[in-house]
């Protein structure tokens, strides 16, 4: 154990330290290869690697993550026996290896399956061993080790591996072996360096899309939310909420979306919430409430930059939307309402010079739809922009055409991928990151570098408190930098650093598969359409055109990728919402239509049942059989303007003159004033039965045959009833002494023409059966009269009150 007894060893003996400086030299010069290997001392039995890992061994704490002198290394975890056999006389033990050379050894430790003698160190052994009499198969121990950093050798500055593994013996192998490993990485800079590597740490508030496109019809607005799962991210404990609590207390560049910050600002209002076909009220207000008031201390001094509204997949744009007309136009708004909104809410003017492509993988064109809207820099990363430099390079270079490339550092930006929740892999997250920040300060100590780290867009709640710790171990500045992203990218270039943007070849296929396609942009292009045909008729075009031109940039969100059935959803629901607002402005059907005389008016009604008057619409009528029937002084085709208040409709009459006799199939169509059509066209036929002066001579005449008969009647009826009243004159006191006379006032029989008056000289009165012998049958009436104001078919007129009942059959046209 001469090995352990050094490192027991209180001090740092010149001559020791000057050995494992030759040792390091030596290690370093190129050998034979296949040589015989000769290890100085021969392995002992206990660091034979085993065959495979059969103990898993878990790192879960590190603490102090970057010591210095006289601090205590304090190191827990977990050993859990994975075999099927019981290890006996098992103990855990702390290795320390040589610095690393450079940061591609730092990856190659990292990938390093098993145990491998010579590479992992010797084991501290002593006091700082822990012994485990007997692991049985499927059990876990727990572990810690407190050890003085004085008693690790840690001569040089530098990335020492270093190792916990539990050595053991099985039934099966009756000797100690290595049977697990766990490596990570100790920073060792106890002292500041002269040339820190500045860091620019990005800071992401970023979140998938909850805001639909739907509002309330009342003055406010009240919006409409898909769900209502963004107040989980906001609560205490969240997402959001521990982002902005975390953010708060480190040096760190917020990049925000605005459209997260206005959907949490619309939540602190009255709102609904999508519950199948229901809405219902949203409960949330006092905690979006609280997360932006938060925010709005949290931002203050500090760096930010808003992207575009909604986060858009400017891959996905380059790529695949490009082709399709008008996807492109997107960009230049969202960054203006970027701006407008992030100033409104949080108080603090943005910088909106900024594009971050997915993962920062670029090529030619998405720089060029990139900055399309404004920006002259993008966010890029090493795995896409890679250097052929010995020594990491400053992050910003030049790209041609004023574009500035920023390229994050691939490594750190990846460092906190993964599931964060398990203790085991936030510890050696945080210690290879450390890692690599130190090794990036030691490349080239008397030059000072500037990076960027650009993780993933939205980290969970996990992966932000791992990404914390590490920024907190920087704190003490030993050997980098907190700076922001606006200085990094204003930073003089290196010469040696690649400018140059390759190609779309090298565009990783993984990225692209998650791409929006076509048909999503084809769909917006749609809902787009739709939008602009209907808000040049709208007199409050606001209202409409601000929520659907959000919703618009929500449906091409980065958020989206990976996950085209909910995309393809939220489209849907835009598309169809908004189409029915547009229907709420239409043509009432109408029945058939008959037109009897040689001109007359045809009556169409338009109905606006939306909150807002309509303007700027024409209504266009269409005689398909113009020698028949003719509009409006003689066109086949006759046009006049419709405007209505909201929430009533409108009776457009138009003058027709008829030729000849037959059904005229007419089309209504509703227009924009630019020439579009708007809506459904309504199709009706109109039966023209022109009436000829002969048919009118007998109608005339039927008329004053049946007022004479009238008259007569009535005549006859008076008379009667005056005679009725002076019958006891006319009859004498006793009965009469014989036949009665012809003179009687009574009774007398009547001769054959049935117009003889009676003896007293009254004319008898002529039944309803013998007025019809003198006179036609009643003809029907033809036609209304002119100045008729309204007809039953059409719906209830802004000037009036009439019938909404659709009309019947053989519907009349006013003259």
């Amino acid at each position: 154990m001469a090995e352990a007894a050094d490192f027991q060893s209180t001090g740092r003996s010149p001559a020791r330290r000057w050995l494992r400086r030759a040792a390091s030299v030596l290690v370093s010069v190129p050998v034979l290869a296949g040589l015989l290997y000769v290890p100085a001392t021969p392995a002992s039995a206990a660091e034979k690697a085993a065959p495979s890992p059969i103990v898993d061994v878990s790192l879960d704490t590190f603490t102090p993550a970057a010591p210095v002198e006289g601090d205590t290394l304090t190191i827990s975890g977990t050993v859990t026996n994975e075999g099927k056999e019981t290890v006996s006389e098992a103990r855990v033990d702390l290795r320390v290896g040589s610095p690393v050379a450079n940061r591609g050894a730092i990856d190659r430790v990292a990938k390093r399956n098993g145990f491998v003698p010579g590479d992992d160190g010797a084991a501290l052994g002593g006091p700082y061993s822990i012994k485990i009499p007997k692991l049985a198969a499927g059990i876990s121990k727990d572990f810690t080790i407190a050890v003085p950093v004085e008693k690790l050798g840690l001569d040089d500055d530098g990335v020492y591996p270093l190792g916990v593994s539990l050595s053991g013996r099985t039934a099966s192998a009756q000797y100690d072996r290595v049977l697990g490993v766990e490596r990570t990485f100790l920073p060792w800079q106890p002292e500041a360096t002269d040339k820190k590597t500045q860091v620019s740490y990005l800071w992401p508030l970023i979140s998938s899309t909850h805001l639909s496109a739907e509002t309330g019809s009342d003055d406010q607005q009240t919006p409409v939310f898909e769900d209502d799962a963004l107040a989980a991210e906001l609560a205490p404990g969240g997402r959001l909420e521990r982002l902005v609590a975390l953010g708060a207390e480190l040096p760190i560049t917020w990049v925000v979306d605005p459209d997260l910050l206005a959907t949490v600002d619309a939540m602190t209002r009255n709102y609904q919430v999508k519950d199948g076909e229901e809405r219902v009220p949203g409960r949330n207000q006092a905690v979006a409430k609280q997360w932006l008031n938060s925010l709005d201390k949290a931002v203050q001094g500090d760096k930010i930059v808003a992207l575009p509204h909604g986060d858009p997949d400017l891959a996905s744009l380059a790529h695949r939307g490009k082709d399709v007309s008008g996807s492109l136009s997107h960009l230049q708004p969202a960054t203006e309402v970027a701006e407008t909104t992030v100033e409104t809410i949080l108080h603090v003017k943005p910088s909106v010079d900024f594009a971050w492509p997915i993962d920062g993988a670029v090529d030619p064109s998405i720089v060029d739809i990139a900055t399309s809207a404004g920006a002259d820099k993008v966010i890029a990363r090493s795995d896409s922009i890679r250097d052929e430099l010995p020594y990491t390079p400053n992050a910003a270079r030049p790209i041609g055409g004023g574009t500035t490339a920023v390229v994050a550092d691939a490594a750190l930006s990846t460092a906190f991928h993964g599931d964060m929740t398990r203790a085991g892999n936030s510890t050696r997250a945080v210690q290879q990151f450390l890692a690599h920040t130190l090794a990036v300060t030691q490349q080239q100590p008397g030059k000072q570098r500037n990076i960027v780290v650009a993780p993933q867009r939205m980290p969970t709640t996990a992966q932000a408190q791992t990404m914390a710790s590490a920024l907190r171990a920087l704190a003490p500045q030993r050997w980098t930098q907190p700076s922001d992203l606006l200085a990094t990218a204003a930073a003089k270039p290196d010469d040696g650093a690649v400018s140059t943007i390759p190609s779309a070849k090298k565009y990783p296929a993984k990225l692209r598969k998650q791409e929006l396609r076509v048909q999503a942009f084809q769909d917006m292009q749609a809902t787009q359409g739709t939008l602009d045909n209907f808000k040049v008729i709208l007199t409050a075009a606001y209202r409409v055109v601000t929520p659907f031109g959000n919703a618009i940039n929500r449906e091409m969100s980065t958020s989206w990728r990976g996950r085209s059935e909910p995309a393809t959803a939220y489209r849907r629901s835009v598309q169809d919402h908004l189409l029915d607002l547009t229907s709420e402005v239409q043509l009432i059907d109408k029945s058939d239509l008959t037109l009897s005389g040689r001109s007359a008016t045809i009556p169409v009604t338009v109905q606006n049942q939306l909150l807002q008057g309509v303007d700027h619409l024409v209504l266009r009528l269409t005689s398909t059989k113009p020698t028949r029937l003719k509009l409006n002084g003689g066109t086949a085709v006759a046009e006049l303007p419709v405007k209505i208040d909201g929430g009533h409709s409108q009776s457009v009459k138009f003058t027709a003159s008829a030729n000849a006799n037959g059904p005229v199939p007419m089309t209504a169509q509703l227009y924009t004033e630019d020439g579009k059509p708007y809506g459904k066209p309504m199709n009706f036929t109109v039966k023209v039965s022109e009436i000829t002066p002969t048919v009118m001579l007998v109608i005339a005449g039927g008329f004053l045959l049946l007022a004479l008969a009238g008259i007569r009647m009535y005549t006859h009826r008076k008379r009667a009833a005056a005679r009725e009243a002076d019958g006891p004159d006319d009859t004498t006191d006793g009965p009469h002494d014989g036949p009665a006379g012809p003179d009687d006032a009574a009774g007398g029989p009547e001769g054959p023409d049935d117009t003889t008056d009676e003896p007293d000289g009254e004319p008898r009165p002529v039944t309803g059966t013998e007025a019809g012998t003198t006179a036609d049958p009643e003809p029907r009436v033809t036609a209304e009269r002119s100045d008729d104001p309204e007809q039953p078919s059409d719906l209830t007129p802004d000037t009036g009150a009439q019938s909404a009942d659709p009309s019947g059959p053989g519907e009349k046209v006013d003259r």
